[in-house]
């Protein structure tokens, strides 16, 4: 009697641990401040949404790969890096960028993937800096309020595109070496062992 053995999902896991554990590792880092907003945790959830077969493990790991870093934040550097106020809206703009790359990405292709990172990058921009106006102090809570809360974000937004754009690459990339390498890898196909 023959096993089936799928490899794929453990091999995408560990593509998403590995660019996770360097958001974890960034407070180790002299340049944490940088590091810190160049996080390929974008592309991870592009990467999910369109690689895992599954609805639930395109959603789910991906998440799950988000609250493990925010958790070795909050080990690392305090309960503010990693469930800061607000904290939600990110993940709610995860899981728009995870249904983004799960519904731009059916094929790969640079085309695709560039699309889908300035897509996901968008609604993070709007849905999380949408939970930092909300009920701010700082920012009015209005139109102009809220403008003005977008644009102090371009920053940060603009090192979160060029990290996504460079993570995914590298993701993508890697992921789409391995499978021409090892078809096997491949959404329809299972090692039998």
């Amino acid at each position: 009697m023959k096993n089936q053995v799928n490899y794929r999902t453990p091999i995408l896991l560990l593509f998403m641990l590995l660019i996770v554990g360097l958001r974890v590792l960034a407070p180790l880092s002299a340049d944490f401040k940088f590091i810190a907003n160049f996080s390929g945790i974008g592309a991870v959830a592009l990467f999910g949404g369109a690689y895992f077969k599954h609805k639930i493990n395109a959603f789910l790991l991906p998440v799950l790969m988000l609250f493990i870093s925010d958790l070795g934040l909050v080990l690392t550097m305090g309960i503010d890096y990693g469930f800061y106020s607000g904290w939600y809206y990110t993940y709610i703009a995860f899981i728009l960028m995870v249904l983004v790359g799960h519904l731009m990405i059916k094929k790969i292709n640079v085309q695709r993937v560039l699309a889908a990172s300035l897509v996901g990058v968008f609604i993070h921009w709007v849905v999380s800096d949408f939970g930092v106006w909300l009920g701010s102090t700082i920012y009015a809570q209005n139109i102009a309020g809220f403008w003005a809360c977008l644009v102090a974000a371009i920053p940060f937004e603009k090192t979160f595109l060029y990290s996504t754009l460079g993570y995914s690459a590298l993701m993508f990339g890697a992921f789409e070496s391995l499978k021409a390498k090892y078809p096997e890898l491949s959404k329809n196909n299972v090692v039998h062992s």
